[in-house]
């Protein structure tokens, strides 16, 4: 079986995975920018079953324009993000992909809000689907 971990940036926190993620996918929303300081996230999801938190974490739920509840737990040390909860998927933890570091993941296969998308970025790869 494989195993991967995330830790946020000062080691104090950490999520240990076990197996393939459901799914790895980039989104393009402002909210995911702004989350992530960069022009897109980039999210490995597992089963719950599948992961092992430490740490320990703060907690923060954000409502979204369209109603969306997503729970994001960060280290209160650092302040890195180790993973996120969206209520619409129960059972699924999303974990930023930057907090595996080296560790190999598979490609993405979902890029969502692309409209949002800045110009100068390109996901691309056979097996992607594209959404607005």
């Amino acid at each position: 079986m494989i195993h991967r971990r995330a830790t946020c940036q000062c080691g104090a926190a950490a999520i240990d995975c076990e197996g393939e993620p459901v799914r790895v996918s980039v989104c393009h929303c402002l909210d995911c920018q702004r989350r992530s300081g960069a022009p897109f996230a980039a999210q490995a999801r597992f089963h719950d079953a599948s992961v092992s938190i430490t740490g320990d974490l703060a907690h923060w739920r954000r409502t979204s324009a369209r109603g969306g509840v997503s729970d994001h737990h960060f280290c209160r040390t650092c302040g890195s993000t180790l993973f996120y909860r969206v209520a619409a998927e129960p059972g699924i933890v999303s974990i930023p992909i930057g907090g595996f570091g080296d560790a190999p993941l598979p490609p993405p296969v979902y890029s969502v809000y692309e409209a949002r998308k800045r110009s100068w970025v390109a996901i691309v790869g056979d097996a992607i689907e594209h959404h607005d």
